[in-house]
């Protein structure tokens, strides 16, 4: 696991400065305080700083082909290695190292730009190809790990956070008013979008490619929900879901120093600790927080998965005052204003969780792939709401905005009113008005009326829109996993996750959102995801063989 950073100059006659590559790398150190590398050749600018994983002593980057002509820096892990480094090996190529990273050289010179069709993991890198002058830039397919970009003076800069980014001299620090506007709409800025003009996030499942000053972006990878043909069996599906999330655990298990899990006492992560404590030597690390405030609080189930599971298990519970402690600090950490709590929860727990391992796995995914939010089942209650009477639906209204204000975790008013908010809209629209934070009349009022003018013409749910114009979702829940999937989860979720876990120098792996896994999950009947109001139904009779009754049919926290 590593930070990137460094620039390309888009002309020849433009000669990379190695002080400012080093001084952008020097932002990253929380994400590799291990070692630096840095390689500077004419235009071309690579650098990095590494948190070291695999291959401690031989697996520093910037990491070369044999002759030298391909250099790469990558930000993540390569879980399919050793698969890409046997058939290679077959067809010739010789390896100097035991690091994963290292395949990417060989399967650019095997495959080129495709090379990226070939890696199961989760990454963002930049190769460098000499011979050619070609630099490819790729990100994983979910977008466990970030990518920034911009282009100023005719110099392509990236790194990993936006803070690398704002290393190079000269470069300006200009909101976007757009960006701000999704904001306040999603409570994230969704990708490409980035809170400063003129930067951008490169998307999960995308490329770019840089040839002779030209640069072109494009998708190599998305996400599928056409059905398989044939006819499908539960009993037969729950085996097939425990072999295939049990190979993505097997898979992330693979690290030369300390390893454990991170256990919040739900159904994925239990799940997930299950399948891992089969697969390790020794007994299986847990970690867990708690809160003061019960609401909030899950360690007596976090306690009691870990009793089931004879897991080596440490929580920690902590006041309210922590979370505020860790408030000012917050854009340190984040770079972009995010509007999910949960960022500080997850920070704790992951620097708790480092004080013992380097590498902790989650159960990250669980909700996008199996409808596991209290949305998807809001959805098919708007159905029916819709269909009643304007008179029963005004008294409804009337009753919803007399409740009082509960401050407890997903209270009642809180949902009731959220439901309101969003059962006359579009299902694509509605489902991001319950998750996020301004209405657009909301956003109309903190404006000036410059801004208001300014962002007339656009529609804050076009990354919406853009977003169903490429999906071949046709089933209604199957269309609001996708758009959860491609913006919540990605920009949101993992965000969150990537940046809390990174600030504290741990790696987090996620084997729910295995892109094989994913695909195959995608692609299930929705009645297998939620049936009735049942959400994860899949994974919930597969954690009905593994789990206690009580975690896997609790509500959800």
């Amino acid at each position: 696991m590593c930070g990137i950073a460094g620039y390309i100059g888009l002309s020849n006659d433009i000669v990379v400065d190695e002080n400012i590559v080093r001084k952008m790398c020097g932002t990253l150190v929380h994400r590799g305080p291990d070692d630096e590398g840095v390689l500077v050749r004419g235009n071309i600018g690579l650098g990095m700083r590494r948190l070291s994983i695999i291959d401690l002593a031989g697996g520093g980057q910037p990491m070369g082909c044999e002759t030298g002509d391909v250099q790469v820096v990558c930000n993540g892990e390569i879980y399919n290695f050793r698969e890409i480094r046997e058939r290679l090996e077959g067809k010739g190529h010789r390896w100097r190292t035991a690091s994963d990273t290292e395949c990417l050289v060989h399967l650019y010179e095997e495959y080129g730009v495709d090379c990226v069709h070939h890696i199961n993991g989760m990454f963002a890198f930049c190769l460098w190809d000499s011979r050619t002058g070609t630099v490819l830039l790729a990100r994983d397919r979910l977008g466990k790990k970030p990518l920034y970009y911009t282009v100023h003076d005719n110099r392509f800069i990236y790194g990993s956070e936006l803070k690398a980014l704002l290393q190079y001299p000269g470069i300006a620090r200009e909101l976007d008013p757009l960006a701000l506007d999704l904001y306040l709409t999603y409570d994230y800025v969704p990708a490409p979008y980035c809170i400063l003009k003129g930067f951008s996030k490169l998307e999960p499942g995308f490329r770019m490619i840089i040839r002779d000053g030209l640069i072109r972006r494009e998708a190599y990878w998305n996400l599928s929900y056409e059905p398989k043909p044939g006819r499908v069996r539960k009993a037969e599906l729950v085996d097939e879901l425990h072999d295939r999330l049990g190979e993505a655990v097997r898979k992330r298990l693979v690290a030369d120093v300390p390893l454990g899990m991170f256990l919040s006492g739900g159904l994925d992560s239990g799940i997930v600790a299950a399948l891992a404590r089969k697969h390790v030597s020794g007994t299986l690390k847990t970690f867990s927080i708690g809160f003061e405030d019960r609401s909030f609080d899950e360690s007596a189930y976090a306690r009691r998965v870990a009793e089931v599971l004879e897991t080596d298990h440490r929580e920690r519970t902590f006041r309210t005052q922590d979370l505020l402690d860790l408030v000012p600090g917050l854009p340190g950490v984040l770079d972009e204003p995010m509007a999910d709590p949960s960022v500080l929860p997850t920070y704790l727990l992951s620097r708790f969780t480092k004080e013992r391992v380097t590498v902790a796995l989650a159960g990250d995914g669980g909700d996008e792939l199996f409808a596991g939010y209290p949305t998807y089942q809001a959805h098919v209650l708007a159905d029916y709401y819709n269909r009643l009477p304007r008179p029963l639906k005004w008294g409804i209204e009337v009753a919803v905005g007399a409740l009082p204000v509960s401050h407890a975790n997903l209270s009642f008013d809180f949902k009731a009113k959220q439901f309101l908010k969003g059962t006359s809209l579009p299902l694509e629209i509605r489902n991001f008005v319950w998750k996020g934070g301004f209405s657009a009349e909301e956003r109309r009022q903190l404006y000036t009326s410059d801004l208001r003018w300014l962002l007339q013409a656009y529609d804050s749910f076009t990354p919406v829109q853009d977003l169903i114009t490429v999906s071949d979702a046709r089933n209604p829940l199957d269309r609001a996993l996708y758009l959860d999937s491609k913006l919540y989860l990605q920009d949101d979720i993992l965000v969150k996750v990537d940046r809390a876990s990174m600030a504290c120098s741990l790696e987090v792996r996620a084997p729910l959102l295995d892109y094989e896994l994913v695909d195959w999950a995608a692609r299930l009947p929705a009645r297998f995801k939620m049936k009735g109001l049942t959400t994860k139904y899949l994974l919930k009779r597969l954690g009905d063989k593994l789990l206690p009754k009580q975690t896997v049919h609790r509500s959800k926290k």
